[in-house]
């Protein structure tokens, strides 16, 4: 059975990089060859790439004409876009629509064969995972800075989530890719 991964960006302070609360120009700015090909080493590792509507449509916008290191890979591995009101994907090859119940979707989704599924945003549709409590592991990217703003990662619960750290990697930059898992798994 596949993982579902749940990898993000975040500052310091758990924020996202949804919205304009700096956390983009912080990416953007890092310089940093070593973390850049560990990250597209990370991003071929996927069997498919899940997130949310909004996510999709303006990485779609992106990636089809994109000469970043990542693109390769954004649009060889297969995308699954959840959504209940998009009709065609057909902007981004390597997508389908998902546009079931979300925990049915990712059950059969997991149920396929192939590698891990990579839940990459939106931060809303990865709340609604974790809320699930479908996700088998936590990569966060943190990144060397403090906003003070912006949404954060982790929505409220009625219960904590106990993680145990699998690994972690610091990167010349100051981000570090923290690995967890659900402890008892």
């Amino acid at each position: 059975m596949r993982k579902l991964i749940l990898g993000f960006y975040v500052s310091l302070d758990g924020k996202s990089a949804d919205g304009d609360n700096g956390i983009r120009d912080v990416m953007t700015g890092i310089d940093d060859p070593e973390q850049e090909k560990y990250f597209v080493e990370q991003l071929w590792t996927a069997g498919a790439f899940l997130m949310g509507r909004n996510t999709w449509e303006s990485m779609a916008d992106y990636w089809p004409t994109s000469d970043h290191p990542s693109a390769q890979a954004m649009n060889e591995i297969p995308k699954v876009v959840f959504s209940r009101t998009l009709k065609s994907a057909d902007r981004w090859p390597e997508t389908r629509i998902a546009g079931g119940d979300t925990a049915e979707e990712i059950a059969k989704l997991k149920a396929e064969p192939g590698k891990d599924l990579v839940a990459a945003g939106g931060t809303a549709f990865l709340q609604s995972l974790i809320k699930l409590g479908v996700v088998d592991e936590y990569r966060l990217w943190v990144l060397p800075a403090i906003t003070g703003t912006g949404a954060a990662l982790v929505p409220e619960l009625d219960a904590a989530v106990k993680l145990h750290l699998v690994k972690s990697t610091a990167f010349p930059s100051g981000v570090l890719e923290l690995i967890y898992t659900p402890a008892g798994q």
